[in-house]
């Protein structure tokens, strides 16, 4: 590859006011950590960047890795050459001549030395006729170019940038707390995980299972999951709660209509109790709006009252192709859409309740041993944490 350095901008932290160096700082690390396994790479900090110094390391499959990194804007592959007209126009051409794709050109120089004696509307012109003439498949387009080839011209070096690289935008993980997010096997609940974690929240996550009625395929499914989501924020920890007796109780002394109800309100319960054993300062679900009987206004608001912590839906006014996008995006689909059932499916009623009464619900509670379940399920709680290092997961009692 012909690039040597790679320029990370920032997004949405470059609004920030005082606290600015906290997120630059942090972007920093999870730059510093994400890239760990590339170990010529060379990093510094700037007030408005970050830049990666290449040093033989190819740059395709460093750019992979920024691009699922929260916090980055963009990414601009770039060469430094000498100050020198003949320098600098050879680096535009080796930049024009490595995107082969591409149809359209712009050129755009600037001088951050005023003393440089060529003017930035004569490099664009001097350097556009050079591109013109060795690259005979690109035009000129000054509006939507295929390719912007961008100049800056400093005091003692020039830096050529190449076509940028669309970040994965949001807010560096870990800037904005920690969420406990409840995670099914489907298709919405890690798209939820993924959007909590862009606007910088750690994510970590509680899975039920119910064996036998779900099956080790189900468990695995899930910690594939949690696979690909820690891929855009490290370690990953998932806790599998044994949730089995519960369901069983609530099928035996529930009516068959608000078994899926008071089946949410123990989930949540399991979950508030675990978030505030690990310091999580909310929930999150992959609800959204109208979907399902348990995601009605009235069930939402039946099932909320069991809690205390805010719940996170980020998914709420999603509708299903809108869900499947993002989760075909950060390549979740395949894995979510595998036919292995989860505990939610089992013992589900003909006809659930759309709209719960929340006394009612408490009534019917009065049935189960609610407290005792609660604590057994959390009590069996077991942790695993997924790693980048390793392709083994680590069974931790963290709890």
């Amino acid at each position: 590859m012909i690039y040597d350095y790679l320029v990370i901008r920032f997004g949405e932290i470059t609004l920030k006011g005082k606290n600015k160096k906290q997120f630059v700082i942090k972007l920093e690390d999870d730059v510093r950590d994400k890239l760990r396994s590339f170990p010529k790479l060379e990093i510094k900090r700037h007030f408005d960047d970050l830049e990666v110094k290449l040093n033989g390391e190819n740059s395709n499959d460093v750019l992979a890795v920024l691009k699922k990194v929260f916090g980055i804007q963009n990414i601009s592959p770039a060469l430094k050459v000498g100050t020198g007209l003949d320098a600098i126009r050879t680096g535009v051409l080796r930049v024009a001549e490595q995107e082969k794709s591409a149809r359209t050109f712009k050129i755009a120089a600037r001088r951050k030395d005023k003393r440089y004696p060529i003017h930035g509307s004569e490099l664009n012109q001097e350097l556009g006729a050079s591109v013109l003439k060795q690259c005979g498949w690109l035009k000129v387009d000054v509006h939507h170019p295929d390719l912007p080839i961008r100049v800056e011209v400093g005091y003692h070096e020039a830096r050529i940038y190449g076509k940028e690289v669309q970040g994965a935008g949001g807010l560096p993980v870990g800037t904005s707390g920690k969420v406990m997010l409840l995670l099914s096997g489907g298709i919405d609940s890690p798209v939820a995980a993924y959007l909590v974690a862009r606007r910088g929240s750690i994510v970590e996550a509680i899975h039920f299972q119910s064996p036998p009625y779900t099956s080790d395929r189900a468990k695995q499914k899930v910690i594939d999951l949690s696979k690909k989501l820690r891929e855009f924020g490290g370690k990953f920890v998932l806790h599998l709660v044994p949730f089995t007796k519960a369901q069983v109780a609530i099928r035996d002394a529930v009516p068959e209509d608000y078994r899926i109800t008071i089946m949410r309100r123990l989930m949540f319960r399991i979950a508030e109790k675990t978030a505030l054993k690990r310091g999580a300062l909310a929930l999150a679900t992959g609800e959204s709006l109208g979907q399902v009987a348990s995601q009605t206004l009235e069930s939402m608001n039946t099932i909320n009252a069991v809690t205390d912590l805010p719940i996170l839906r980020p998914l709420i006014a999603m509708d299903k192709i809108d869900i499947a996008r993002i989760a075909k995006k950060i390549d979740t689909y395949d894995i979510s859409i595998r036919p292995y059932e989860d505990c939610c499916t089992i013992f589900l009623p003909k006809a659930p309740r759309t709209r719960p009464d929340r006394a009612h619900a408490e009534r019917f509670e009065r049935n189960l041993a609610v407290d005792q379940l609660v604590h057994e399920a959390v009590e069996g709680i077991e942790t695993l944490v997924i790693d980048d290092d390793s392709n083994e997961d680590a069974l931790l009692n963290l709890l």
